[in-house]
């Protein structure tokens, strides 16, 4: 697996732009395209949340029921959230002018929106925005770039991820972008992620690696334990790179699951590091726990923690706080076995050992919780399971971002 430079138009066929269509905002772009030249598998995750907003229910559908897909119209500024079957007409207008500007089926055209909930899209300006996009779309990493700056809401910079690997001799290439920056608390899904590939796969086979990968992925990550209304994950695979078709229970399966994971872990970090008002990327990694659902909750736990996004935010080296949310994760262990760690480019320490404190140095610790990406290690010593999870410091600019959201 190879890294390369860009994001949803570095696979064959495909193509983006970005423009300004005034949704909510002023002055910057606000709408993108996903375009891929010929039709594509297509697979999804969504939001959990028992209120999901019209884009997802339109998006299931067309994942579920449609042939294939051609293309993704975001918006940004706006949700389209709890606005009824006025707004899941929108989906549909927004879908059937794509469609005509496209010259595709209407139910292979996706949409997805993100922003303040509550608020009706100006469909007019939604319309008159596909024109601009269609118009503008390339195959470039400006393109690309352009598309993913478009999506975004509260996020301080774009979010792009790209490989390349080799597929029975033919070179097949996978993109991505993503937006999210507060309300992330994925379960199944995730803020707003595109992945664009020219491999040919199956649709189930495609489905089984979207739906396995996301859970050490994007539903590791959280910023302020917000499952939004909005989630959304679409995969688009056009068949461009004509490597014989990936099929399960195959080493070619196998590498290119291996290729979403890392577009999927990227991106989620990406988003997990810049959470709203975030001045450090939180890694809690565990080890040694019985099971790797047990991780997965165990690690989950010490990044969701308010009083442990606070310490961190302050550089203070008191583990409590993360024994104290191992502690009520759910997850029975004998704390007096657990040892716990620091650790970023500025080192290494250990803080908690056969249940009580190490006697560490305090001034050390606090500049390895100084650095821009920190890890907390837990060793639970009850097996050889382990998962990492990633979230953000807890600051005053949290607050102040979500304070002043709608206005």
């Amino acid at each position: 697996m190879k890294v390369i430079t860009g994001g949803v138009t570095a696979a064959k066929g495909f193509e983006a732009a970005g423009v300004e269509a005034a949704i909510k905002y002023k002055n910057r772009k606000d709408m993108a395209i996903i375009y891929s030249k010929k039709p594509c598998v297509m697979a999804g995750t969504f939001t959990s949340n028992v209120v999901k907003a019209a884009p997802v229910l339109w998006d299931k559908k067309v994942v579920e029921e449609s042939p294939f897909g051609q293309a993704v119209i975001v918006n940004a500024g706006i949700a389209n959230a709890c606005t009824g079957k006025e707004g899941y007409e929108y989906c549909r207008k927004t879908a059937l002018r794509a469609s005509e500007a496209l010259g595709i089926p209407e139910e292979s055209v996706l949409v997805a929106s993100t922003g303040v909930i509550g608020m009706q899209l100006p469909i007019d300006r939604i319309e008159a925005g596909i024109e601009k996009l269609v118009r503008a779309k390339t195959n470039t990493i400006e393109a690309g770039t352009q598309a993913a700056e478009a999506i975004m809401t509260t996020d301080t910079h774009s979010k792009q991820a790209a490989v390349e690997i080799e597929i029975g001799g033919a070179l097949v290439t996978l993109g991505g972008m993503s937006k999210g920056s507060g309300m992330i608390h994925p379960n199944m899904c995730t803020m707003l992620a595109f992945l664009t590939t020219d491999a040919v796969i199956s649709k189930d086979a495609l489905a089984k690696i979207v739906k396995e990968d996301v859970t050490d992925t994007f539903n590791m990550i959280s910023v302020d334990g917000d499952t939004s209304t909005n989630d959304t994950l679409l995969v688009m695979a056009n068949g461009m790179a004509e490597n014989k078709e990936i099929k399960e229970g195959t080493p070619e399966f196998e590498a290119f699951k291996e290729a979403v994971h890392y577009i999927n872990e990227t991106l989620a970090k990406m988003m997990a590091g810049d959470g709203e008002g975030a001045t450090a990327l939180i890694e809690a990694k565990v080890i040694g726990a019985a099971t790797k659902e047990e991780a997965r909750i165990l690690s989950k736990s010490v990044v969701c923690s308010s009083l442990t996004k606070a310490a961190v935010y302050g550089h203070d080296a008191n583990f409590g706080r993360m024994v104290c949310a191992l502690g009520y994760s759910g997850v029975s262990f004998d704390p007096d076995k657990i040892e716990l760690f620091f650790e970023s480019k500025a080192g290494r320490i250990q803080v908690f050992k056969e249940g009580v404190s190490t006697n560490y140095d305090e001034e050390e610790a606090s500049k390895i919780l100084a650095q821009p990406e920190i890890t907390i290690l837990a060793d639970m010593k009850m097996g050889t399971e382990e998962a990492t999870a990633w979230g953000c410091d807890l600051t005053y600019d949290y607050v102040k971002i979500n304070a002043d959201y709608r206005s």
